[in-house]
Formats: C-alpha cells, structure tokens, sequence
C-alpha cells in the first residue's frame, strides 16, 4: 500500500528546523519503501485558487490560519499501515508538531 506521510511543522519554525530524517531515510531507503520525499517552500510565499461558481479568484500566502503547516512530505510504499507508522515515528521530533499517515487512493479507490 502506498501512504502519504505529511509532517507539520509550527508555522514560527525556522527554514530546516524539525528536518533531521537520518534513520527514517536509512531505514526506508534500505528496504526500498522510500519512493519520493519533498521539501515545501514557506506557505507564505504560496497561493490558493479556488473556482465558485466559475469565478476563479487567487489569494496570496496559506490557505488557512493554523498554527502549524505542512512542511515536508514523503511517499512511502508498505505492506502495512502500521509499518507506515513506524516510518513516521522515525520522522517524528520535538519540533514537529505531528506527522500525518494516509493511505493513497488510485482511481478504483483504496489499495489494499
């Protein structure tokens, strides 16, 4: 099964911070689970369009107001949800303020 792992951070954290993945990319890098991992830029720097009632409007930086955003992402492929988690606990950090596991849906829905 592929999950989406998501780590938020708190939107005061500084560029890098909560970003020490060591064990996680050795652990999930070694047994081939690791298929992709991406770094987002500041959402300050970020825009959201939104189309209602065919008008589309774009507004400048987050999406929400929320303490905490979500800073990076990896891309795993498991035999389980629960070995997923465990690959997030290896994320996981005093600085983060949580890590999110979601299974990915392909177009016939939930792979399982």
């Amino acid at each position: 099964m592929k999950f989406l792992l998501n780590l938020y951070l708190d939107a005061a954290a500084l560029p890098g911070d909560g970003f020490d993945h060591e064990g996680f990319l050795a652990a999930a890098g070694q047994t081939g689970e690791l298929i992709t991992g991406h770094l987002f830029a500041d959402p300050s720097i970020s825009a959201v369009v939104q189309a209602r009632g065919g008008v589309v409007t774009v507004t400048e930086g987050p999406y929400r107001q929320s303490p905490d955003h979500v800073a990076s992402q990896y891309l795993v492929d498991c035999e389980s949800r629960e070995r997923a988690v465990e690959l997030a606990a290896l994320i996981s950090s005093d600085r983060t303020r949580c890590v999110e596991v979601r299974p990915l849906m392909d177009s016939a829905g939930m792979e399982m």
